[in-house]
């Protein structure tokens, strides 16, 4: 005799802070998907918490298009005992879910009550974690250590990002890729650590190339660049910067960024491009590792022709990462010493940890 079908709902909800989601919560979310005609999924997040509520939703949304995610400020401490203190959640809950609810899908000891409080069924699913060992205090404490747990949204929005920059001709591309091998090298999560490529380099490429269609022996210093070509640069850059965070380690590494692009604008065009400037104040790095011309004799690849610029760009580099608060080290010497002192610097940030505000204490 087969068993008799569990009951499919009308309307379910599951409850959290997310605080940040991982594969945990969206195996709740999924298992009570599968018994729900229509499922709500209500994120709670109090001021004092470090990841934004709307983050929080977005990244929820996201990994289950097929459910309804709304969010709402709850600023009320937890105190399982205290009715008051219940009565005080309920009523943001209401809020944010006014229609009825039949069933509540909880992985925590207040699912009962929550259900009870809503007039629904309560479903506990998996609450000794056994599906996914993983916990939102144990993914604050030590993200690198839960990183298979992270969706990949999660992942782009958590990595550390360390960019290498500087003026032409000056190991930008070669420290870059170096850095990134060393922490490939150390095995486990840090296997997937990327290096992302220029794409102004590639831009200019195809400039190039298609000037030569017209004139076979056109050179470099016949590409010209217009001041609107560089925002699409500098947006083209964070994309490729974002796809790659998703599928890497905890450290992305990044051969130049959009920040650079404002300065690129003004070696080849002259003057700032505020619309450069957005798209690069849009984009969270962390790092930046800022390659000396000294050191580093000048190679003319067929895309270069600015040895002479060389310390103007390398003082511009240094000034605008000062104006700009940036965070910075200065990379000098042998390709060796150069890799010393940039894993050094890296080690440096990774140790200082991710820095998630504590919630709100609970009273059990």
């Amino acid at each position: 005799m087969s068993p008799a079908p569990r009951p499919r709902y009308p309307h379910g909800l599951v409850l959290g802070k997310f605080y940040p989601p991982h594969a945990g919560h969206h195996h709740l979310v999924r298992t009570a998907r599968a018994r729900c005609a229509r499922l709500t999924v209500l994120v709670c997040a109090a001021s004092v918490e470090s990841v934004p509520l709307a983050d929080r939703v977005a990244w929820m949304r996201e990994e289950h298009p097929d459910v309804t995610v709304v969010g709402a400020v709850d600023d009320v401490p937890m105190d399982l005992n205290d009715p008051d203190i219940w009565a005080a959640h309920m009523a943001v809950f209401r809020a944010a879910v006014p229609e009825g609810v039949d069933a509540v899908f909880s992985s925590e000891t207040y699912g009962a009550e929550l259900a009870r409080r809503f007039g629904a069924v309560s479903e506990t699913v998996d609450p000794a974690r056994v599906a996914f060992p993983v916990s939102g205090t144990a993914v604050r404490e030590d993200p690198a250590r839960s990183w298979d747990f992270l969706a990949p949204q999660v992942r782009a929005a958590l990595a550390r990002r360390v960019v290498v920059v500087g003026a032409e001709s000056t190991g930008t591309t070669t420290l870059a890729r170096d850095l990134a091998a060393h922490y490939r090298g150390r095995g486990g999560v840090w296997t997937r650590t990327g290096c992302v490529p220029e794409y102004g380099r590639e831009f200019s490429e195809r400039k190039l190339a298609a000037l030569r269609v017209r004139r076979p022996r056109a050179g470099w210093d016949e590409v010209a660049f217009t001041t609107e070509e560089f925002p699409l640069i500098a947006r083209r850059q964070n994309a490729a910067e974002d796809a790659a965070a998703r599928a890497g380690s905890p450290l992305l590494v990044c051969d130049t960024d959009s920040f650079a692009t404002t300065v690129w604008h003004e070696r080849y065009v002259g003057g700032r491009n505020p619309a450069v400037e957005e798209v690069a104040d849009r984009a969270a790095h962390h790092l930046w590792l800022l390659t000396d011309h000294r050191d580093v004799p000048f190679e003319d690849d067929g895309l270069r022709d600015g040895a002479h610029l060389r310390p103007w760009m390398t003082d511009r580099f240094r000034a605008e990462l000062t104006r700009t608060g940036r965070t910075f080290r200065l990379m000098r010497g042998s390709r060796e010493a150069r890799l010393a002192n940039a894993v050094a610097a890296v080690d440096e940030l990774l140790s200082r940890g991710w820095d998630f505000a504590p919630p709100l204490p609970e009273k059990r």
